[in-house]
């Protein structure tokens, strides 16, 4: 099969999606919007950039610097972006056309999916052509690779809604897709309400393709030291701030208590929140990690904390849950997909610091209840979320939608 990806080539969740075909050996194209090595064979890789995406370095993160500094990033890209979607949509064309590919891939809508639609529409929504492979005539012509489109966690929630453009390019990748691929139920409905059509085909798996057994597993007893973890590092719909006045809150009660930040290492807001609040002796700052190296850290906790405002399925969740990590986040309707309240893990609101302290004193002090959750967890994620049974799903995912537009009605 040809794949040609639109995706943010230094995502880790891209990565761990893409490397799946790579390896079983697919021929596979990748248009990245950032500059980005990757460890996986690919035929060719292109930077397409797109939303100023060229000027943040290639060793950045997603979702690196301060809060404030990502959701000023956020909300100018949310406005200014759009208007370079056309522009860039012509880099990506003529990759398209050079290739032809059986599929194109975009891997969440803001930017990569509105970009792949403005490019596959040819700035406008085009119907479904009849494809009759290998003959193409393409983009421009009378057919087109069949599009799919991932939905990462808060596309519809907070981008989609947030100025006038990203409403707009939003209900036209929408109108474009031939198939959706989501990280929760959630979000297939949102995407009919924006546009996507009843005849579209839907997947839903977590958007990194799974979770990795070989990597997060549970100990064979629960974690005995009180370590929690937030692996969320920083996000504009992350509340931080809520979760470190937290921490005196448990401290108060529970003075053995630790708390491990994924990639906040050296962050100057972080550091003055610990200083303000006189925690430094109970907060460790861990710089970012090899995806493969998250489960040992995961393993040396008893609790992990999500404590977001929008999301879909977070991948970093899962992953604490498989290590038997007990789960508190926000209650959101995407999270309650995974999570029963007082079952499996515990549900908050992220804006109160209290209820997070609360959440995690209940957990320190419920050792039977982490017992119970860390078993039910592991049994749903082996059933619900490993890698290998996930992507060969997503493999036939992708052969039903190329059957689905070869057969269509022109």
């Amino acid at each position: 099969m040809k794949i040609l990806f639109v995706a943010d080539g230094r995502s880790p969740i891209s990565q761990n999606w893409i490397r799946y075909f790579a390896n079983r050996g697919d021929e596979i194209y990748l248009a990245s919007t950032f500059a980005c090595d990757v460890d996986f064979p690919v035929k060719r890789l292109d930077l397409t950039p797109v939303a100023f995406s060229q000027i943040k370095k290639q060793t950045s993160p997603p979702g690196s610097g301060s809060s404030r500094t990502v959701g000023l990033r956020t909300l100018i890209r949310q406005w200014i972006g759009p208007g370079t979607i056309r522009r860039s949509a012509k880099k990506l064309r003529a990759f398209i056309n050079e290739v032809q590919p059986d599929i194109v891939h975009a891997m969440r809508i803001p930017y990569e999916g509105m970009l792949a639609a403005q490019t596959l529409s040819g700035g406008r929504v085009a119907p479904r052509f009849a494809l009759t492979p290998p003959a193409r005539a393409g983009v421009r012509g009378v057919s087109r690779p069949p599009f799919v489109v991932s939905i990462w966690g808060n596309d519809f929630t907070l981008h989609a809604p947030s100025t006038p453009w990203m409403g707009y390019y939003t209900r036209k990748t929408m109108q474009a897709a031939d198939a959706l691929h989501s990280d929760c139920e959630r979000d297939v409905r949102l995407a009919r309400e924006w546009s996507l059509s009843v005849d579209s085909l839907t997947f839903v798996a977590p958007g990194n393709g799974g979770i990795r057994s070989d990597v997060f597993y549970p100990n064979k007893e629960i974690a005995k030291k009180t370590v929690i973890i937030n692996p969320r590092g920083f996000r504009a719909y992350v509340k931080n701030e809520s979760f470190f006045k937290a921490i005196p809150l448990v401290l108060a009660k529970r003075s053995d208590a630790r708390f491990v930040c994924s990639s906040m290492a050296g962050e100057p807001q972080v550091l003055g929140w610990i200083k303000e609040l006189k925690i430094e002796h109970a907060v460790q700052l861990n710089p970012p990690m090899p995806h493969t190296q998250m489960g040992d850290v995961f393993r040396a906790a008893q609790i992990v904390v999500s404590p977001s405002v929008h999301d879909g399925t977070p991948n970093s969740l899962l992953e604490g849950m498989a290590c038997g990590c007990f789960p508190i986040a926000g209650d959101l309707e995407s999270i309650r997909e995974w999570i029963t309240h007082g079952q499996n893990g515990l549900l908050i609101d992220p804006n109160n610091p209290q209820a997070i302290a609360d959440a995690i004193l209940i957990a320190l002090e419920r050792e039977d209840l982490r017992r119970e959750a860390a078993g039910f967890n592991a049994n749903m994620i082996s059933a619900r979320a490993e890698y290998e049974r996930t992507m060969e799903r997503a493999g036939e995912f992708y052969g039903a939608v190329i059957k689905s537009a070869t057969h269509s009605p022109a």
